[in-house]
Parts: C-alpha cells; sequence; structure tokens
C-alpha cells in the first residue's frame, strides 16, 4: 500500500483480510479513469449490491490502495479532510471542476459532475 495514496483516516492493518465485497468495491475504484469520477452511489449501483453508506464505509476502512479520490459525494462536494489532497490529485489528472462561489465555506470548488461523473464504460469483462 502507498503511503502517498494513502488517506490520514485509512486504516491499513485491514489490509491483509479484505471481505469479498470490498475487493469488488476497489476493484471498480482502480477502473474509474484519471480525470472522471462516480459517486459512491454509482458504484453500488454497477456492483448491483450495498449502497453508498456500505461503498463509503470500505473506501474509509480499506481505500488508501485505490485512487479513493475518484469515488465521491454526489453533490461533488471534496472529501472533508483531504480536500486539499484530492484537489490536487483533480487539478493533476485534468478532473472537470467548478471553482467555488466567494460565499463557500473555504472557497474550494467542486467537481463538476455533469462533466466528471463516469458511467463505468459498460459491464466489464468478469463482472459478477
Amino acid at each position: 500500500m502507498s503511503e502517498q495514496s494513502l488517506p490520514q483516516d485509512a486504516h491499513p492493518e485491514y489490509a491483509g483480510a479484505l471481505p469479498d465485497y470490498a475487493e469488488r468495491v476497489l476493484d471498480v475504484a482502480e477502473r474509474i479513469p484519471p480525470g472522471r469520477v462516480m459517486t459512491y452511489g454509482d458504484v453500488a449501483e454497477w456492483l448491483e449490491e450495498g449502497g453508498p453508506r456500505q461503498v463509503g464505509r470500505v473506501m474509509a476502512l480499506y481505500g488508501g490502495s485505490v485512487p479513493w479520490w475518484r469515488v465521491v459525494r454526489a453533490d461533488g462536494v471534496l472529501l472533508p479532510g483531504h480536500e486539499l489532497r484530492a484537489l490536487d490529485r483533480y487539478r493533476a489528472e485534468g478532473t472537470p471542476l467548478k471553482e467555488a462561489s466567494r460565499a463557500a465555506e473555504g472557497h474550494l470548488p467542486r467537481l463538476d459532475m455533469r462533466r466528471a461523473r463516469w458511467d463505468g464504460g459498460g459491464r466489464a469483462e468478469g463482472h459478477t
């Protein structure tokens, strides 16, 4: 697990024994192309199992080994506590952003979900 991609609140002690659902969630996260995102709900829908909260829990516990910044909230708000790290990644990858208004807390941009959202490219081979 790369320290560079590990969010501060990830729990590497769980890395050795991933539940099957967690492995499938992380596999989807790894498939998301640079510059694109999927919501927690999108991942659950793609897997046809669980929901946004379950996907969020998997990402919180095990997501440090995958491009965690590509699995996001549906409203495009950056992951609390990891906003600046995620923003650096989005800018490096060319992920579409909406600049924040002056009234926005911290003046941080949001993801432009209409342009950044990835539909999964259809059903992937080997998907069950």
